[in-house]
């Protein structure tokens, strides 16, 4: 059986519970870590994380790294450096990401095609929303319709369960005036990979979009104090935001991703609810026959418990690890979902092959 040397790339929310799943899964080995912070250059990876030691040491040093022999690299950081993935990749690595890559544009493609065609390795862009619920799902359950008019993926989330309050308040701007956040660069920056998402499925159904994407930034305030890992936030300030990027054929959306951010579903100015399922993600499919799945249990049961290990999380990070040995045995170039093979899990290793 071959095993597969892994380098995590950032120890963010995704990138620790990347480190569980590469640790966990049968066909893969963490042999290397980048970390942003000076606190922790030179900590083992595991007591950094709180488990038993690894052997292997984070490191803030970028060009050990990219002379480290290693099959893939996991690269979530909280921004992409295309410089840095350019490097990864000719220098013989491999490259599974959330941050874009799902299905860029031509001149995109053919830049990172050619340095990975040089370098005989693959990079691909995967994870959840983008990346998974927004086009690999609904183009797998178009499949059951025909004549399609629409299709939409949309995430309802909880944010009060996610575990970054500097993200929450410095770039979403939750706890600022309407003013202030919609001048986020939230609707920028999750857009440039969420356009991918939605051209991707466009091109895959046969849509003619229109050349211009919408773009929509709705937001709620707060009519009472409502409690967040940001602190209060106070009436009148922002408390709920979506993001919807439409793509369309002679102005009608055909095609549209969204997300629903809500802190809680009390006190919001117009009222907003996350729907009867509470936070859930879905896919739409509007066509002869429709169909509606709705995904279910990739979010905490409460928002303690998602501050300790929110589930969309480690989806997220199961995801990238779960398509690093695919990713391995790929043909190389830029691969989108329309390229790869079907990306599975694994058996838990008690019931899998080769169990004591």
């Amino acid at each position: 059986m071959v095993t597969y040397r892994v380098v995590q790339w950032a120890t963010g929310n995704v990138g620790r519970a990347a480190v569980e799943a590469v640790v966990g899964h049968p066909d893969l080995e963490l042999v290397g870590c980048w970390v942003h912070s000076a606190e922790k250059d030179g900590e083992d990876v595991g007591s950094m994380l709180g488990r038993p030691p690894m052997g292997v040491r984070a490191t803030r040093d970028v060009d050990a790294l990219v002379a480290l022999e290693a099959d893939c690299v996991v690269y979530s950081p909280i921004f992409a450096d295309p410089t840095v993935v350019s490097a990864l990749l000719e220098s013989g690595k491999n490259v599974v990401t959330p941050l874009g890559w799902f299905y860029p544009a031509p001149e995109e493609r053919e830049r990172f095609d050619t340095v990975c065609r040089e370098a005989g390795v693959t990079l691909h862009g995967t994870g959840i929303h983008p990346g998974g619920i927004t086009e690999r799902f609904p183009l797998m359950v178009s499949a059951l319709s025909g004549s399609i008019t629409a299709v939409r993926a949309e995430e309802f989330s909880d944010i009060r369960t996610y575990g970054a309050p500097d993200v929450i308040r410095d770039w979403m701007l939750f706890g600022k005036t309407p003013e202030e956040s919609r001048t986020s660069v939230m609707a920028e920056m999750l857009g440039a990979g969420f356009r991918q998402s939605v051209r991707m499925v466009a091109d895959e159904l046969g849509f003619d979009l229109d050349p211009e994407m919408r773009t929509t930034h709705d937001m709620a305030v707060a009519t009472a104090a409502i409690e967040s890992p940001i602190g209060p936030i106070e009436p009148g300030k922002v408390a709920a935001q979506r993001f919807r990027w439409e793509g369309l054929v002679d102005g009608q959306p055909v095609v549209t991703a969204a997300v629903n951010w809500l802190m809680g579903e009390e006190h919001l100015d117009p009222p907003w609810l996350f729907g009867s399922q509470g936070p859930h993600f879905e896919v739409e499919i509007t066509g002869d026959p429709s169909c509606l799945l709705t995904f279910e249990k990739l979010h905490p049961q409460t928002v303690e418990a998602g501050l300790v290990r929110n589930p969309a999380v480690v989806a997220t990070a199961m995801h990238l690890v779960n398509a690093v040995p695919y990713v391995c045995r790929a043909e190389p170039g830029l691969l989108s979902y329309l390229e790869m093979p079907l990306v599975a899990g694994r058996a838990a290793a008690h019931l899998g092959k080769g169990r004591a």
